[in-house]
């Protein structure tokens, strides 16, 4: 059984989905406007998480997460760079899918851009004027969310200071101070060629309207997961259900997951204060993506964390590190025999001490601790070739959901990890272990590194 907290009730439950076997999922992707930094891919790793995780139970998954390239930011600074909102937003996107493969993030089935999804909207707010959930002001059509009896049960906000008509342009604004929000707004001279002409008028859409269009054309009315950032509660789910729900009568998500935000050096992440930290920032100091990738999926997903760079980068490293030795460690076993019983009931208490976390609303940190135990059991127990083959298959299983790990054949070596292993064969060949000697010169060589035995010492080199 698999049980997850939702946002809406507040508490963790049961999943079921909607259709057996398959699990429906819409994720708040990025605004392109700008590179995303390290505190925005905490979000989507999450996403990645949930992903693995469902695939890794046997569930078919369907992925979606949307590519906002049309809101106030996307305008406002394509108009600053002097180029068009496609050209703008092409470049982010690039960059966004270019870091989604160095963090070894899966692509969702879908990444629906809101302007190519405009008719969709069209739709749903007609669908709105139809019911009596809007009204206009000019040109633009505001959500009245006094029409909404259930408004407010995402974020549990307060209405009581709610003011009949007060109205908010802005796609983002103050999260204290519920206020009937813009589902279409207006052209204006401000938004230069950027607008659609269509049966609402000549205007473009309000950033809460496109996710729940794109959502429902890829998903349906109704659908089983939905998550973000904690800072997306409200206003933008809480006006997310209020459209959706109100367009099609039904409930439109059933489990709303976010994940909390983290500290950067004991400080919150802020553009405007400068205090934000790239993957590339993160790269040039000789860290690699599976580094980044473990710092951020290591923590419980609803915790705030403090992560610093480097320590936390260099404590996801050793982690990484002692993954793949321990792998290492069991393809290198070649000892016959058969599984012992003491080495069978380690690794299915291992097997169940992680799933089971898993399944406990992804608890990673109590994954990890029963994965490391493990490590540390084997390596004390030591194992024949059959008890590394099934402790492999294992590993590989749990890499299907952690994704750091990877194949043999995707590891790149650094200097010192080689020097290490030609001293392991220095010392192998003085014992004259020639086997073990020749063992660590063919994996050498499988990762590109030849070895050159001279008077002066071992001399090696990448291919």
């Amino acid at each position: 059984m698999i049980y997850l907290f939702n946002t809406l009730t507040r508490r963790k439950e049961r999943f079921t989905p909607l259709e057996k076997g398959v699990v429906k999922m819409y994720h708040c992707g990025p605004t392109v406007y700008a590179r995303p930094h390290i505190g925005n891919y905490r979000a989507f790793l999450f996403a990645d998480l949930l992903r693995r995780f469902f695939e890794y139970k046997g569930f078919q998954v369907i992925q979606v997460m949307n590519l906002t390239d049309v809101d106030d930011k996307t305008i406002r600074d394509s108009q600053r760079a002097g180029v068009s909102l496609r050209e703008f937003t092409d470049q982010y996107i690039q960059i966004f899918f270019e870091e989604l493969d160095v963090l070894k993030v899966r692509r969702a089935h879908h990444y629906p851009r809101a302007t190519e999804h405009i008719p969709q909207m069209v739709e749903l707010v007609k669908k709105l004027e139809e019911k009596g959930y809007t009204y206009r002001v000019g040109g633009s059509i505001y959500y009245r969310i006094a029409s909404f009896s259930e408004y407010g049960k995402l974020s549990h906000i307060d209405m009581k200071g709610l003011k009949p008509g007060a109205r908010v342009d802005a796609d983002e604004y103050d999260k204290e101070s519920p206020r009937d929000f813009a589902l279409w707004k207006e052209w204006t001279e401000r938004d230069g060629p950027v607008f659609w002409e269509t049966d609402l008028g000549k205007g473009r859409p309000g950033w809460h309207l496109e996710c729940s269009a794109m959502s429902m054309e890829y998903l349906g009315e109704t659908f089983d997961i939905h998550t973000g950032g904690v800072d997306l509660i409200f206003p933008h789910h809480e006006n997310e259900i209020a459209q959706s729900e109100g367009a099609t009568g039904c409930p439109f998500v059933r489990y709303w997951l976010h994940n909390e935000h983290f500290l950067l050096g004991g400080k919150k992440l802020s553009k405007s204060e400068g205090n934000v930290v790239y993957v590339p920032d993160i790269l040039q100091q000789g860290f690699q993506g599976e580094h980044i990738r473990y710092a951020l999926i290591s923590s419980h997903y609803r915790t705030r964390f403090n992560f610093q760079v480097p320590n936390s980068l260099e404590s996801a490293r050793e982690a990484v590190e002692r993954l793949r030795n321990f792998r290492r460690f069991l393809t290198e076993q070649t000892k016959p025999g058969e599984v012992r019983e003491a080495f069978e009931e380690v690794l299915k208490t291992a097997k169940e001490r992680f799933d089971g976390a898993l399944s406990d609303d992804l608890n990673m940190p109590e994954a990890l601790g029963s994965l490391f135990s493990f490590v540390r059991r084997v390596h004390q127990m030591g194992a024949n070739w059959e008890e590394s083959h099934r402790a492999l298959q294992f590993l590989s299983e749990a890499d299907q959901i952690l994704g750091v790990i990877g194949k043999p054949e995707e590891e790149v070596l650094e200097d010192e990890e080689i020097l290490k292993l030609i001293e392991e064969r220095q010392e192998a060949r003085k014992r004259k272990d020639y086997e073990r000697a020749d063992r660590i010169r063919d994996y050498l060589k499988q990762k590109g590194i030849i070895l050159e035995d001279t008077r002066e010492g071992t001399r090696w080199r990448r291919i």
